[in-house]
């Protein structure tokens, strides 16, 4: 277990064995996050995004429910210009 003394300004030190484990470098942005009675200290590093791929899966594929969307754009699309076209060939 590491130990750090919050200094008068709120500044803590982060062991350098702990920043070197996960990667924290300066300029490294961490997130506080409150879980229970408890403050995590969280690296927002490139391994932190790809624990984060996969995470928010669903059953539907946004790909294929985009191409479905477009489908239906592109018949609303063709009945509006079928519509307009014969509008203007009736004058």
């Amino acid at each position: 277990m590491h130990k750090a003394i919050v200094s008068a300004k709120g500044h803590v030190v982060i062991p350098a064995e702990l920043r070197r484990k996960y990667g924290i470098k300066p300029g490294t942005e961490i997130c506080f996050i409150e879980h229970g009675h408890e403050i995590i200290l969280q690296p927002v590093t490139a391994e932190y995004f790809r624990g984060l791929v996969g995470m928010f899966k669903s059953r539907t594929s946004m790909t294929k429910a985009l191409l479905r969307e477009r489908a239906l754009d592109k018949k609303r699309e063709e009945a509006k210009f079928k519509k307009f076209k014969k509008l203007s060939g009736s004058r």
